[in-house]
C-alpha cells in the first residue's frame, strides 16, 4: 500500500504540474495518472489501496465540502434566492431528458435503461467545482451577485437529487416498485441534513468556546464528526434518509456564521489538506477509468455526452431567467455546472454489477463524461472567470 500512495502522490504531482505548464487543468494529469497506474492498464496499485478507494474519495469529498461550508456566508446566499432552488435540480432533470430523447435511438437501448444512463451522467461534481468557487470567492470575482455561493450551493444539493433519482430507477429496472416515500426521500434528506448539520456546529462553537486547544486538534474533532455524519447516514439507509455530505457542509456554513473568526483559521488549515486531498481523489477516480469501454463504444456514446451537455447548459440558463446577471455571468455559471468525476466513479458500475442489459454501455458513458466534462469544465472555469466575471474590491 506504500508503494501505491508513493505512486500517486508523486506521479500525480508530476502529470499535475506538466499539464498546468502547458495551461491545462491539474485535475486532468491526476486522472491520466490514475488510468495509467489503475487495473486496467500497468495494474500498479495494490488491491488494498483498490479496496478502500471509495472511502478515500469520500474522505476527500468531505474535506472539500467542509472547506466550502466554512467559507460560504449565507447572508450572499439569501441574495440569490429562487436561482439556487432551481439549480438544486432543473439542470440534472433537463439532462436526464436529454438522455432519454437521444440514448435509444443511437445506442438501442429502453426508454428505462436511458433514464438510468441519464441519471449517472447528471451529477455535477464538487470536487471540480468547490475549490473553484472558492477560489473565486477568495479572489472576489462576481461577489456581488453572490455566483460562486450560487454554484456551490446548487452543486452540494444536485448530488442528492440524482442519486435518490438514480436508486429509484435501478429498483424500477430490477423489478421493484418506486412508492411515492422513494420521491419524498429528497425534500426529506436534504431538510434533515441540514438540521443535523446546524445542531453539530452549534454544539462544537460552545465546545470550542469552552475547551482552548489548538486549531489542529480542532481539525481532528470535525473531520471525526464529518466521518461520523457519513457513517450515520448509511446506518440509516433505508429508514431514514439523509444527506450526511450536506450535514457536513451545513455544519461549515453555521460555523462561518456564528464564530467566523475560527472558521476563517480552519478554512486555511483545510486548504492544506486539499493538497493530499486532491491527488488521492482524482487518481482514484482516474483509476476506475476502463478506456477499453469506451473504445467499444466510440462516437455514439461521445455525442449522447455532448449533446446531454448542451441540453445541461439550457436548463442552466433557465435558470438563471429574470435575475440581474448579464449574459457573461450566465455564461459562466453555464460552463460551472459542466464537470462530473466523482458520482460518476462511484455509481456507474452499479448498474453492470446489478447484471442489468445496460450496464456495460451505462458504464461507459459515465467514464467518457468525466474524461471529456471534468477537464473541459476546469479548463473554461480556470481561463474565463476574469472574464466573464466582475472583481470587487
Amino acid at each position: 500500500m506504500l508503494t501505491s500512495l508513493s505512486l500517486i502522490f508523486l506521479l500525480g504531482l508530476l502529470l499535475g504540474s506538466i499539464f498546468n505548464k502547458l495551461k491545462l487543468p491539474s485535475l486532468l494529469g491526476m486522472i491520466f495518472t490514475g488510468i495509467i497506474l489503475g487495473p486496467h492498464v500497468l495494474n500498479l496499485l495494490d488491491d488494498s489501496i483498490i479496496s478502500i478507494s471509495a472511502d478515500l474519495r469520500q474522505l476527500a469529498l468531505v474535506i472539500i465540502l467542509t472547506r466550502a461550508g466554512l467559507s460560504l456566508d449565507i447572508t450572499d446566499l439569501k441574495k440569490v434566492g429562487r436561482p439556487a432552488i432551481l439549480m438544486c435540480f432543473v439542470p440534472a432533470c433537463f439532462e436526464i431528458v436529454g438522455v432519454i430523447l437521444i440514448a435509444p435511438k443511437l445506442l438501442g437501448v429502453t426508454l428505462l435503461e436511458a433514464a438510468i444512463m441519464g441519471s449517472v451522467i447528471a451529477a455535477v461534481s464538487p470536487a471540480v467545482i468547490v475549490p473553484r468557487m472558492i477560489k473565486i470567492m477568495e479572489e472576489g470575482y462576481g461577489k456581488e451577485k453572490s455566483i460562486p455561493q450560487l454554484i456551490l450551493a446548487g452543486a452540494s444539493v444536485d448530488d442528492i437529487f440524482v442519486i435518490v433519482i438514480f436508486t429509484a430507477l435501478t429498483g424500477l429496472a430490477s423489478g421493484e416498485s418506486v412508492s411515492g416515500f422513494r420521491l419524498l426521500e429528497i425534500p426529506i434528506s436534504i431538510l434533515l441534513g441540514i438540521i443535523i448539520g446546524i445542531i453539530c456546529g452549534a454544539l462544537l462553537i460552545r465546545f470550542f468556546k469552552k475547551i482552548h486547544m489548538r486549531d489542529s486538534i480542532k481539525i481532528i474533532i470535525l473531520l471525526s464528526i464529518s466521518f461520523l455524519l457519513i457513517e450515520f447516514e448509511h446506518r440509516l439507509d433505508g429508514i431514514i434518509p439523509i444527506s450526511g455530505l450536506l450535514a457536513i457542509m451545513s455544519m461549515g456554513i453555521f460555523m462561518k456564521q456564528s464564530y467566523s473568526i475560527l472558521a476563517s483559521r480552519l478554512s486555511i488549515k483545510y486548504n492544506k489538506l486539499w493538497v493530499a486531498a486532491e491527488l488521492l481523489l482524482f487518481v482514484l477516480v482516474g483509476a476506475t477509468v476502463d478506456i477499453s469501454y469506451a473504445l467499444l463504444m466510440g462516437v455514439s456514446a461521445i455525442i449522447i455526452v455532448i449533446l446531454a451537455l448542451i441540453i445541461r447548459m439550457i436548463g442552466v440558463f433557465i435558470c438563471m431567467l429574470k435575475t440581474n446577471l448579464n449574459m457573461k455571468e450566465r455564461f459562466f455559471c453555464m460552463i460551472a455546472y459542466m464537470p462530473k468525476a466523482t458520482v460518476q466513479a462511484a455509481i456507474g458500475g452499479i448498474p453492470l454489477a446489478m447484471g442489468l442489459a445496460c450496464g456495460e454501455k451505462v458504464l461507459t458513458v459515465a467514464v467518457l463524461a468525466i474524461l471529456i466534462t471534468a477537464p473541459l469544465g476546469a479548463f473554461f472555469v480556470d481561463g474565463m472567470y476574469k472574464r466573464l466575471l466582475v472583481k470587487n474590491e
